[in-house]
């Protein structure tokens, strides 16, 4: 059993600028950012993005910036805009919620994607330089959620490294429907392993010239 008599509480990810090969990721500014969020995430062209989450979708940028700041200020989310580092072009958002300092645990949810960032090796990377922050600051543990019934967000979380956990039933009513919640998470000792596999992946040696991958993620992941 791991000893932490000597542990301290960690501090909270989600205040630092995050930059990687292709994408940065800068803490949520409404003011600087809203126009851009709102055009990669929301609208009607983006309502299928929101169709699995507890929320959304928004029809207009106010709705959508009035609740990220409520949460800001009731559940201490910490969203970061995702940004192409080329073009500075906004792709999308993610945000570290239910964050427990004092217990080294973080999760990663409200993951919304435009269209150009969707199954890309821009997602990766701002997804891997999210997960990176939080164990750099000494985290144990790296959540994610989604519905049970999301096939697509439970490929996503095995895809990148992440442990199925189970379900909990009956977890949540979301838009007229009951939610039972599918767990995963990544833990520190599990870490060194998947961001080796991430970083194999993620090298431009493993790219076509189309931008097409040449090695899948999984086979990294199972030669480490």
């Amino acid at each position: 059993m791991t000893d932490l008599s000597t542990w301290t509480p960690r501090p909270a990810p989600g205040g630092d600028v995050l930059t990687g090969a292709r994408v940065r990721l800068e803490p949520l500014d409404w003011d600087r950012h809203g126009a851009g969020v709102f055009a990669a995430v929301g609208g009607e062209d983006n309502a299928a993005i929101w169709e699995w989450m507890p929320v959304g979708p928004w029809e207009t940028a106010s709705s959508l910036g009035e609740f990220l700041a409520g949460q800001f200020d009731k559940l201490r989310w910490r969203t970061l805009v995702i940004r192409n580092l080329m073009s500075g072009e906004i792709l999308g958002m993610a945000t570290y919620m239910n964050i427990r300092e004092a217990h080294g645990a973080a999760e990663i949810g409200c993951v919304a994607f435009g269209p150009k960032l969707k199954r890309s090796a821009e997602a990766t990377e701002a997804l891997t330089l999210m997960a990176a922050h939080t164990f750099d600051l000494g985290y144990r543990r790296y959540e994610w959620k989604c519905n049970s019934l999301n096939a697509a967000s439970k490929r996503a979380a095995e895809r990148f490294g992440f442990t199925y956990e189970g379900v909990f039933r009956n977890d949540m009513v979301t838009k007229g429907k009951s939610r039972d919640t599918a767990w995963y998470s990544i833990t520190d000792t599990e870490w060194p392993g998947v961001k080796a596999a991430l970083g194999r992946w993620l090298a431009p040696s493993n790219f076509a010239a189309d931008g097409t991958q040449i090695r899948t993620l999984e086979s990294f992941r199972q030669a480490t």
